[in-house]
């Protein structure tokens, strides 16, 4: 690797590490769940809240993004966007109350826009034959920190069951979820630190007219003899705008008949990217996997594997997306999740649950189990029915606290097919929409409006994300989970039907080349 080719992929490694942050971020409140509860006492719409805060924060956020994008530079608002995700860690882990939790979490939502200026800043840095892989490298970042994350919970979680001196003297069993939400700190602060080590965006600097000083960036990633080349490409592609850059007049363009394809197809995978449910088993891996009857200490094992799907499906789809495209890997990719989401729905829709007298026998953990006598070799059709009647019989509250231990206990089903099916779905999603809608985003818009075009659409994603994680909780607890898969089921497939129709093959091409193939005069 030549030393131009070696920068391009340093800068775009410390850029993509805010991807690591908002992973971890965003994947270590999964842990938390069942101790936020506990600590809080918290009830359904209470929970998804806290877990939602950050996507709530970055609704605010997207839109100030762009502009500060534009005005202060990709690089500052970088800069400014890991400190907001330091002070956001600090508060989460100090939190004195809920209301105090919600609000630092809230705070870190405002730094979930690292993902969208981090594709931002990579697509303007990256040579055309390398931009797949190197903006693919902010999603690797993403499941990297996923994975950290749910790796760091069960080892936390683990260390709350052992005797060590240790264990007691740093308080670990008596404050488990504020060491879990701490833990963001360190690499918070790193990835602060590096941020001042990589130049500034060679386009913005274009549009700020500071010439001298893109040549001075370009001359680190690309020959000398290809940067006056580049230089001309950027000042084509400016000259064919107004000179009006305000940000009314880039919305304008977003929405212009000119740019109708790109409109329809950023719409459309900005929604059907989170329409997955990926954020809901994600972000409440434990939760998720305890309603397959696992238990709770498994689930946080079983979690790890979440995190290391993520990362092998998207280091291959890192390894292929300029191989073999980016329509082929989006379309067949979403038809691989709707089919994994199927066979999520039909194991749960095959599930029964039976209390038997010897399971409540076991259950010593319930308080006065001999409460639940009434459910006593009752066959329940669906989760539905079964939650409902525990909370007649124990009350909401400790049924909350122990439905993992009471669905361990009494459900039949076939979990390792679910589980399987909710493995093959995260493949599917981070080998396809997962990682490449931000490539997308950062070659269909053309340099003079990607300031605030991806932001927008990234506004889009980031208010489904908010919702699929704020109503999961509720979505649960009222209509099951066979209804639910087959709900993210049904909204990925029309996503693929819309797709199928516009999505147009933008491997190998310069961001001017693909302005040419998708816009109209």
């Amino acid at each position: 690797m030549n030393s131009f080719k070696r920068n391009a992929f340093t800068y775009a490694t410390i850029v993509a590490m805010g991807g690591f942050v908002f992973g971890l971020d965003a994947a270590l409140i999964s842990g938390t769940i069942s101790y936020l509860i506990a600590e809080f006492g918290l009830n359904d719409w209470q929970l998804g809240t806290a877990v939602s805060a950050p996507g709530l924060g970055v609704l605010i956020a997207l839109p100030i993004a762009g502009y500060a994008a534009n005005a202060l530079g990709r690089k500052n608002t970088l800069i400014i966007i890991a400190a907001l995700y330091l002070i956001s860690a600090i508060g989460s882990a100090f939190a004195t109350s809920y209301e105090m939790l919600v609000a630092a979490r809230f705070l870190g939502g405002l730094a979930f826009s690292s993902i969208t200026l981090s594709a931002m800043y990579i697509g303007e840095i990256a040579p055309p034959q390398l931009r797949g892989k190197l903006v693919s490298m902010t999603q690797i970042n993403i499941v990297i920190g996923l994975s950290a994350a749910y790796f760091i919970n069960y080892l936390i979680q683990g260390g709350t069951g052992s005797d060590a001196a240790w264990v007691a003297e740093w308080g670990i069993k008596e404050h488990t979820w504020r060491w879990m939400l701490g833990s963001e700190i360190l690499f918070a602060l790193l990835w602060f630190v590096l941020l001042f080590f990589v130049p500034k965006s060679p386009s913005w600097l274009m549009v700020q007219q500071r010439e001298d000083d893109a040549r001075a960036t370009l001359s680190k990633i690309y020959p000398a003899s290809d940067i006056e080349h580049e230089i001309m490409e950027i000042k084509n592609d400016l000259a064919k705008t107004d000179a009006d850059r305000s940000i009314m007049t880039q919305l304008r363009e977003v929405f212009s008949a000119k740019y109708r394809t790109i409109f329809i197809v950023a719409l459309t995978i900005a929604i059907a990217q989170q329409s997955t449910g990926i954020n809901a088993i994600m972000f409440y891996a434990p939760t998720v996997i305890e309603q397959i009857g696992l238990g709770t200490d498994a689930a946080f094992m079983q979690a790890i594997w979440f995190g290391l799907v993520s990362v092998v499906f998207t280091v291959l789809s890192l390894m292929l997306i300029d191989k073999i495209g980016r329509r082929p890997m989006i379309l067949w990719g979403m038809i691989w999740i709707v089919a994994s989401l199927g066979i999520c729905s039909y194991g749960f829709h095959n599930a029964r649950y039976t209390v038997t007298e010897a399971a409540i026998a076991e259950m010593t953990e319930i308080p006065e189990a001999s409460r639940l006598s009434s459910m006593i070799d009752v066959e329940y059709q669906s989760d539905i029915e079964f939650k409902e009647a525990i909370n007649n019989a124990i009350g909401e509250e400790d049924g909350r606290t122990h439905s993992a231990l009471l669905i361990q206990k009494s459900a039949s089903m076939n979990g390792m097919l679910i589980f399987l099916g909710i493995l093959s779905f995260i493949a599917a999603f981070h080998f396809s929409v997962g990682p490449i809608m931000w490539v997308l985003f950062s070659e269909i818009f053309p340099h003079s409006m990607r300031g605030v075009g991806i932001p927008v659409f990234a506004l889009v994603t980031s208010v489904v994300s908010w919702a699929v994680q704020k109503f999961f909780p509720a979505q649960l607890a009222s209509m099951g989970s066979t209804w639910i898969f087959l709900f993210y089921a049904a909204t990925v497939f029309v996503g693929l039907l819309i797709l199928w129709r516009y999505l147009p093959e933008t491997k190998g091409l310069s961001i001017e080349e693909i302005q040419a193939k998708i816009t109209r005069d």
